[in-house]
C-alpha cells in the first residue's frame, strides 16, 4: 500500500491527473491507471498524466488515457505544461517531450498556456467525413446544430465500426457558428465518452475547418470553455506552426492509496 501524491488539473473541462514521477519510483500497471481514472472508486479524470525527467528536454510527459492506453492529449500536454512551471522545471518558455515527439509551449501573461502541436502533413476526404491526425486519430463530421446532436451514440458506432473498429478513433462533431469561429463536441477513444473538451480534436476540427473557408486563427467552443488554434497552411493536406491555446488550471491536490 502505497500513499500517492497526486494533483488535479483541468483544461476547458477536460481533467486529468497530474503526479511528479521524476524520481522513477512510480511504475503503474494497466487497472491501477483504470481505477486512479475512475469516477467512482477512484479520483476521476479524462486521463493520467506522469512528469519524468528527460536528458533532451525540460520534461517528459507520460500520458494515459482512463483505459490504459497511451496517445497524445493537447489539453492534457497544456496542464502538464503548467503543473512542470508550478513544480518549478521551467519559466515562461519550455521544450518537452510527448507521446508523438518534442513540443514547445509557452506561459502566457495571462496564465493560459500556448502549445505547439505537430505538423499536419495528410487531410484525408472520407465518406463519413475527414479524417486528421494531429498526433490522435480524428474524424470531423459537420453538423447543423451540434447542441442537440447524439455524439455519445453516433460517436460510440462511428469509433467501434468500419474502417475504425480495430484501432478507434476520436469523432468531433462540428458546427460553423462564425467566420472564424466553431464549435465542437467530441466523444474521444479511451475514453470511450463525450469529454467536455479535447486538444488535438478542437486542433483537428480547426485545421479541416480551413476547407470550409474559415482562415486562422479561429476560435473554437466547446462545452467546457473557448480555445484558440492558429496555424499556416501550406496545401489542402499540409499544415504547419499549428498553435492550441486556452486556460490550464490547479483544481485541487491530495494523496491516495494505491495497492
Amino acid at each position: 500500500m502505497v500513499n500517492l501524491k497526486f494533483y488535479k488539473y483541468q483544461a476547458t473541462g477536460n481533467d486529468f491527473i497530474l503526479i511528479d514521477n521524476r524520481t522513477l519510483k512510480l511504475q503503474l500497471d494497466q487497472p491501477q491507471i483504470q481505477k486512479l481514472c475512475d469516477r467512482k472508486f477512484g479520483i476521476g479524470s479524462d486521463g493520467l498524466i506522469l512528469i519524468q525527467d528527460h536528458p533532451d528536454s525540460d520534461f517528459e510527459m507520460v500520458f494515459y488515457n482512463p483505459d490504459g492506453s497511451q496517445s497524445l492529449c493537447g489539453n492534457g500536454s497544456r496542464c502538464a505544461v503548467n503543473f512542470a512551471s508550478f513544480l518549478g522545471i521551467f519559466q515562461g518558455s519550455t521544450r518537452f517531450l510527448a507521446f508523438d515527439g518534442e513540443h514547445q509551449a509557452d506561459i502566457l501573461p495571462d496564465g493560459q498556456v500556448r502549445l505547439k502541436m505537430g505538423d499536419v502533413q495528410n487531410v484525408r476526404l472520407m465518406a463519413d467525413g475527414m479524417f486528421i491526425d494531429t498526433g490522435s486519430p480524428h474524424l470531423i463530421k459537420y453538423v447543423i446544430n451540434v447542441q442537440n446532436y447524439r455524439v455519445y451514440d453516433e460517436g460510440k458506432a462511428i469509433r467501434n465500426g468500419g474502417l475504425f473498429k480495430e484501432a478507434g478513433v476520436n469523432v468531433n462533431f462540428v458546427q460553423i457558428t462564425g467566420d472564424s469561429e466553431i464549435f465542437v463536441r467530441t466523444y474521444e477513444r479511451g475514453v470511450e465518452n463525450e469529454t467536455l473538451s479535447c486538444g488535438t480534436g478542437v486542433t483537428a476540427a480547426a485545421i479541416a475547418s480551413s476547407h470550409k473557408g474559415l482562415n486562422s486563427p479561429v476560435t473554437v467552443n466547446t462545452q467546457g470553455g473557448t480555445l484558440t488554434v492558429e496555424y499556416t497552411q501550406i496545401s489542402n493536406d499540409n499544415y504547419s506552426d499549428i498553435y492550441l491555446t486556452g486556460p490550464a488550471e490547479k483544481v485541487f491536490e491530495g494523496t491516495i492509496e494505491l495497492n
